[in-house]
């Protein structure tokens, strides 16, 4: 079968369609995409380079944020630049083995977003509830963070891996139509002549596996958080508890409520236009967004930001 699959994919393409249908937006969208792509890169690596260079961001909080923009970073690069090209050229080609090595490569970052906002919602419970910082960093302890996010890269890897392989089981032939900006995996399957019954079953149980996980871990820790902040005496303590977590769930509502809109929104040709929008925001937005919302909101951040502009500037 593996060796069927290595001749096949010498022969099958697929073609992503992007925004072909509007060409006279080809040349407006590519400056506005490509203007996000370079927020989503500076802003990304900026916050990777800001928590580094700060002390007072050394905390199990500021240490999930710098691998969540990681992530954004790498799922931007993943995807971006192929949307950026294929809306300023005519071959909008991309190889079976290329498409497929978009997917993974895409549904790694997916998935590791996921759990990686989930365990950033347990941190901010543990944060709340324990309320002494000298026992929150003894609790989050580097150990414990540095395991949560290997857990979370091992756990997107996987998928990765599931996913992939029930893909590559598959067999394909010919030229394939992909009316969106990506190879994503609901496109790619509906292009194999094979039986997909065992796929459309891997699809349907990691997915919602996923998706229901990290939904409880977050809706969980935020039940807790609400419950304890409820408590607190003062109304200065609780204004200042759920402003801690403004920024995350912010991000949590952002990210999952873009999937849920693509989850609902049905497969016709009435929306393939809303599917693509949807795509575009969830691919190429979305990590854009990420830094700016945790920036925008968090002093220590902006104040780390002033001071590197400002010896950039004098030492030019």
């Amino acid at each position: 079968m593996m060796k069927a699959n290595h001749t096949q994919s010498a022969t099958v393409m697929f073609i992503l369609l992007g925004f072909s249908d509007y060409p006279d937006l080809q040349v407006l969208l590519f400056l506005v995409f490509l203007a996000i792509y370079m927020v989503t890169v500076l802003g990304n690596l900026g916050m990777i380079v800001i928590i580094r260079c700060n002390p007072k961001l050394h905390t199990p909080m500021y240490f999930f944020l710098s691998h969540l923009s990681f992530i954004d970073f790498c799922y931007s690069t993943v995807i971006t630049p192929k949307f950026l090209e294929i809306l300023v050229v005519k071959d909008r080609s991309i190889s079976f083995m290329g498409c497929i090595m978009q997917f993974s490569f895409a549904v790694t970052c997916v998935v590791t977003e996921m759990f990686m906002l989930a365990v950033m919602a347990y941190d901010r419970f543990v944060a709340i509830s324990i309320c002494n910082p000298l026992l929150y960093t003894v609790t989050m302890s580097q150990k414990l963070c540095t395991l949560l996010v290997t857990i979370s890269y091992s756990w997107g890897l996987i998928s990765c891996v599931v996913f992939t392989y029930s893909l590559l089981i598959l067999s394909f032939c010919g030229i394939n139509i992909i009316n969106n900006i990506l190879c994503e995996y609901s496109a790619i399957l509906s292009a194999s002549f094979s039986d997909k019954h065992l796929t459309e079953v891997i699809l349907f149980s990691l997915s919602n596996f996923n998706t229901f996980c990290t939904l409880t871990i977050i809706l969980t820790s935020y039940l807790f958080i609400f419950v304890t902040v409820m408590k607190m005496p003062s109304t200065s303590g609780r204004h200042k508890a759920f402003s801690t977590c403004a920024s995350h769930l912010t991000a949590v509502t952002i990210f999952f409520g873009t999937i849920l809109c693509l989850y609902c929104v049905p497969s016709s040709k009435s929306s393939w236009l809303i599917i693509r929008v949807s795509t575009v925001f969830y691919t190429v937005v979305i990590p854009m967004l990420n830094p700016l919302i945790y920036s925008l909101r968090n002093k220590d951040v902006k104040e780390t930001f002033m001071k590197l502009m400002n010896i950039k500037l004098f030492s030019h």
